[in-house]
C-alpha cells in the first residue's frame, strides 16, 4: 500500500492526495445530482442558479483541480506543480469568497465553511512550506 502513497517527507503531499480524492468524489456527485453543488452554494439566490449545467461546470472545474493536486502530491518538489497547485487553492478561495460576499450565492454555513477552510488552510500551508519542498 505504501508504494501508492506520495514518496516525500512531511504531511502536505498526503493532504494534497486526500484533498484530490475528496474533490474527485465531489466532481462525480456533481454530475449525478444537484445535491452536492446546492450544499455548497446554499442561498435563496443560488437555488435558481444551480442548474444541471452549472453543476457539471462545477464538477469539471473541481476535477481539473483534483488532477493538478494529485500530480503535485507526487511531484511536490517540482516548482511548476507547486505553483499550479497553490493557484488552484487560491482561485478556489477567491471564487468562494466572491460567491459568498459579492454575489450572495453562498451563506455562512457548513458548505461555505468547508470549502473556505480547505482552500484557505491549504493556501497558508503551501506558502509556509514552500521553502521546505522547493529548497
Amino acid at each position: 500500500m505504501s508504494s501508492y502513497l506520495p514518496p516525500h517527507e512531511g504531511l502536505l503531499p498526503y493532504w494534497l492526495l486526500l484533498a484530490s480524492i475528496a474533490a474527485i468524489s465531489n466532481s462525480v456527485n456533481s454530475y449525478r445530482s444537484l445535491r452536492w453543488p446546492r450544499q455548497t452554494y446554499a442561498s435563496p439566490l443560488a437555488a435558481s442558479q444551480v442548474t444541471p449545467f452549472a453543476a457539471r461546470v462545477y464538477g469539471t472545474w473541481t476535477f481539473l483541480s483534483a488532477v493538478v493536486r494529485v500530480f503535485a502530491a507526487y511531484r511536490i518538489d517540482d516548482p511548476g506543480f507547486y505553483a499550479l497547485t497553490l493557484a488552484t487553492f487560491a482561485l478556489a478561495l477567491t471564487h468562494f469568497t466572491a460567491e459568498w460576499l459579492a454575489f450572495g450565492t453562498m451563506q455562512a454555513d457548513k458548505g461555505c465553511a468547508t470549502v473556505m477552510l480547505v482552500s484557505g488552510s491549504s493556501v497558508v500551508w503551501m506558502l509556509l512550506q514552500r521553502g521546505f519542498y522547493l529548497g
